[in-house]
């Protein structure tokens, strides 16, 4: 190992107490040619340039051979799992995603579940997990017949062959909520039309990225829609607390 290798590996075993996941190995042997091959089963849309963007992003840190070549240790893989992950389950965008990180870093727990990290014991390519109506009923504690309701009113997106999208659960729980105050379904038809709008803005300013068909401008496409919609979310959510805030 070279001494520009060597002060280079010191510095990331350095961080290993304060860096997430802990107990995980740091030393950097995959290439990322590994490192696709172990996330692609569960993240097919994953990439070189997508790896890179993240990087660049400052959510991950592999070791630089002398070379110029990225290396990546067991503990980035499981990084990555987690900012893919929350990309793709929880639709946060990468800011949130990195102030998360930074809290795990520190010792503290973050915000919502727990990361899983990756277990030699289990299936090399987890499934995702598919919902029905059945199954969103039985794990937000409703009836079929309410999550029904709320597909036949447009409020919960069903995909194909009676299966939801992967946001029907937690809007299941919300507008659960919202019913044991007397907001029915045909109630929220209006605040799906507003969001429906939200995503045609952010489909139009995404276009141009997403028409040049490759692997980065897709990449850049993903996050700006994400950080959009996350600003827009938040400005509706500004927008309702005042209100309702001036109606007490």
């Amino acid at each position: 190992m070279s001494g520009a290798r060597a002060a280079q590996g010191d510095r990331f075993e350095d961080d290993a107490p304060r860096r997430w996941p802990h107990g995980i190995s740091r030393q950097a042997s995959m290439r990322i040619s590994d490192v696709l091959a172990q996330l692609g089963p569960e993240f097919p849309s994953v990439s070189h340039s997508k790896l890179r963007f993240l990087e660049d992003q400052g959510l991950i840190e592999p070791v630089r051979t002398p070379s110029g070549y990225r290396q990546y240790s067991p503990a980035d893989v499981e990084r990555l799992r987690f900012v893919l992950t929350e990309q793709r389950d929880s639709y946060l965008p990468l800011k949130v995603i990195k102030e998360r990180l930074a809290e795990m870093d520190a010792g503290e727990p973050a915000p919502g579940p727990a990361p899983r990290l990756a277990d030699s014991s289990a299936p090399a390519t987890p499934a995702r997990r598919r919902w029905d109506t059945q199954s969103v009923a039985e794990a937000t504690g409703t009836s079929p017949a309410f999550v029904q309701q709320l597909v036949s009113a447009g409020i919960v997106r069903e995909i194909a062959g009676g299966r939801l999208d992967a946001g029907a659960p937690e809007v299941v729980r919300i507008a659960a909520r919202l019913a044991e105050h007397g907001i029915e379904p045909r109630h929220l038809r209006s605040l799906r039309t507003s969001a429906d709008r939200h995503v045609g803005l952010v489909d139009q300013l995404v276009a141009p990225y997403r028409s040049q068909q490759t692997p980065s401008a897709r990449a850049q496409a993903a996050e700006l829609a994400s950080e959009i919609g996350e600003l827009l979310a938040r400005l509706h959510t500004g927008w309702v607390r005042q209100g309702t805030n001036d109606l007490v």
